[in-house]
């Protein structure tokens, strides 16, 4: 998880000063470390991690479902549920023809 907070190219924000870190960190029980916590503490970055042996219904599922949908309408597109292709730029194409459609799709009952 650290290295995947690290790797966040800057976005565009004030002149001069470019964001490179996210608003918050929401992940579930499998990355429930002190480590963790403590090092996005230290770049002071909020986390909603949920502890392990605790009992279900911390609320996180409201936070990760528009994500798990999303990865679900990926995987609508077989060529992306099972990869074929072992190039990561043509799988990368594939990727950005998915998520153009997907756009589309939703658009197109909003306006039509």
């Amino acid at each position: 998880m650290i290295p995947l907070v690290r790797a966040i190219p800057a976005i565009r924000g004030k002149v001069g000063a470019p964001l490179r870190k996210p608003g918050c960190v929401v992940a579930d029980r499998g990355y429930d470390c002190d480590a963790h916590r403590m090092t996005l503490a230290c770049r002071n970055i909020p986390t909603w991690i949920a502890r392990r042996r605790t009992p279900h219904g911390s609320g996180l599922g409201k936070q990760r479902w528009p994500i798990e949908r999303t990865i679900s309408w990926l995987h609508q597109f077989r060529r992306l549920r099972v990869r074929y292709d072992r190039r990561a730029d043509i799988h990368e194409a594939f990727m950005s023809l998915a998520c153009s459609m997907i756009c589309f799709r939703t658009l197109k009952h909003e306006f039509f």
